[in-house]
């Protein structure tokens, strides 16, 4: 019979499905690239997400994240995003913890529920903790690296973290986690070389705040205010929600990655022919 999945059944088959349906996937960070990711996760079956974000829709948000609109501005972003993908598969078991996952909050999550953990956050000190906490585990992670101050959405590329190159982010990471002795984390960044943002936003933001009441980090306090757009952090997030998938699953059909026959058609007139041719963190497991 069929149902909002039979399209992607098609490709997936019927096996591959219902371990996306049994799947738990939990993405840290619902912005621009997480929230993209989130979304994908879900119109592709997965049914078990766990939403991580302790941030409130801003006005600066709509030119990018999923779940900005005028209506949803002031809202926490996981409660937005659960919703929006309840809409899609009310089937689905979301969970939306208002968190700022950081060292001193990680105790607070137990990771070893979830079959792939998603890294969309934006601090290096969160990335480093959740990177280290999940290897430990040896739970499958995948890592984005930087999206802002990017023009170029074909410029991504999935890979190791230690063949990387161009992303300062990724540059940063490499360093700590050799550190760490994590001597491997997949990642999707970009070879883009970050531009350099036309004005400093953070002196506007502070003068002319539009953060929602309640929001625990003002944009203004950042070093400096990223620039951004609409069609590059979630090409990101699209990407991590493909990898995700694919690991997910182990292994696509054979038939679904033949090529498709081409079309018959008519033999053209005479004239066409006749032109050319591991990890030091502690594993703990404290639960939600």
């Amino acid at each position: 019979m069929l149902d909002q999945f039979s399209r992607t059944a098609l490709l997936l088959g019927t096996e591959n499905m219902e371990r996306l349906f049994a799947g738990k996937v939990a993405v840290f960070g619902i912005g621009g690239v997480g929230g993209y990711c989130a979304e994908a996760l879900a119109r592709s079956g997965v049914g078990g997400i766990d939403l991580f974000d302790d941030d409130r829709i801003c006005l600066t948000n709509l030119n990018r994240q999923i779940i900005a609109t005028r209506k949803t501005v002031g809202r926490y972003k996981v409660d937005a995003m659960r919703e929006r993908i309840l809409e899609i598969n009310p089937r689905a078991e979301v969970g939306a913890y208002k968190l700022f996952y950081v060292p001193a909050t990680a105790d607070q999550v137990d990771l070893s529920r979830y079959d792939y953990i998603v890294d969309a956050v934006d601090t290096v000190s969160a990335k480093l903790e959740l990177i280290c906490r999940a290897k430990a585990l040896g739970a499958p992670v995948i890592s984005a690296m930087g999206a802002a101050n990017k023009l170029d959405p074909t410029a991504f590329e999935v890979a190791d973290i230690y063949a990387t190159s161009v992303c300062p982010l990724a540059r940063v990471l490499r360093r700590e986690l050799r550190k760490r002795g994590v001597d491997e984390l997949k990642v999707v960044y970009s070879r883009e070389p970050a531009r350099t943002p036309l004005a400093d936003g953070a002196a506007a933001c502070r003068e002319h705040c539009v953060c929602p009441p309640g929001t625990a980090r003002k944009c203004w306090e950042r070093r400096q205010v990223p620039a951004s757009n609409a069609f590059v952090p979630p090409v990101a997030g699209l990407i991590l929600a493909g990898e995700v998938v694919k690991d997910l699953i182990g292994a696509i059909p054979a038939a679904a990655s033949e090529p498709m026959a081409a079309p018959v058609s008519a033999a053209p007139p005479a004239a066409a022919l006749a032109g050319p041719a591991a990890s030091p963190c502690p594993a703990l497991r404290a639960p939600l």
